[in-house]
């Protein structure tokens, strides 16, 4: 078997294990089915594009950080997930593991970038990294558009606790600058990673 391989069968291992134990007595199991739509949907993409395209391990091991972590706040709901050493540490008013997990949603701009790249669907890497900076960031705006239409449309605590404000005002703003943060970031690593990157569309980092 392959290190690839290896890292791939361990990487599934470890995600189906977290979905597993997110769904085990979840603070709130409505709350949970809402917040692992996106998360299901997401697996069943990759999952679906396998065959026909294989990411690097990187973009893998981003995408299933992100996954991860969404699932352990669908377990908790997020505004209860146990972060009180970090709330602690920097004397947080509110648990920002939420504005944690959105900047790790943004670093998936790196997934974006290296699939533009390879695909040859743009004609640089800078091009590449710059596209997935701005779908991330609407991706972002889209997301938060949602979270407000079902927190309208439930009426209750389902909707707020999917909503996740936690009486901040700014909250939606304040988590699309995380997500735009974190894209910024990864897109600048995948710049420094593709550089000697083999010019063949079909190789991986």
């Amino acid at each position: 078997m392959s290190s690839k391989n290896l890292f791939l069968s361990v990487n599934v291992a470890l995600v189906a294990a977290v979905y597993i134990w997110s769904g085990c007595c979840p603070a709130d199991r409505a709350v949970w089915w809402v917040e692992m739509a996106s998360v299901f949907l997401v697996t069943a993409i990759l999952a679906g594009i396998f065959r026909w395209f294989r990411f690097s391990n990187a973009s893998y091991a981003i995408v299933s950080l992100w996954l991860v972590m969404h699932a352990i706040g669908a377990h908790y709901t997020f505004e209860k997930v146990p972060f009180g050493l970090v709330t602690d540490l920097f004397g947080f008013e509110r648990n920002h593991y939420d504005r944690v997990a959105h900047y790790v949603v943004g670093l998936n701009s790196f997934l974006a970038a290296e699939f533009l790249w390879r695909r040859r669907w743009v004609a640089t890497p800078l091009l590449a990294a710059a596209a997935g900076v701005c779908l991330v960031m609407a991706m972002a705006a889209g997301w938060e558009i949602i979270e407000w239409l079902y927190a309208v449309a439930d009426g209750g605590q389902t909707g707020i606790a999917f909503l996740g404000a936690q009486g901040d005002p700014w909250d939606a703003q304040k988590d699309m600058l995380a997500d735009t943060l974190g894209a910024i970031t990864a897109s600048a690593v995948f710049l420094i990673a593709w550089k000697k990157a083999p010019d063949s569309p079909h190789s991986a980092a």
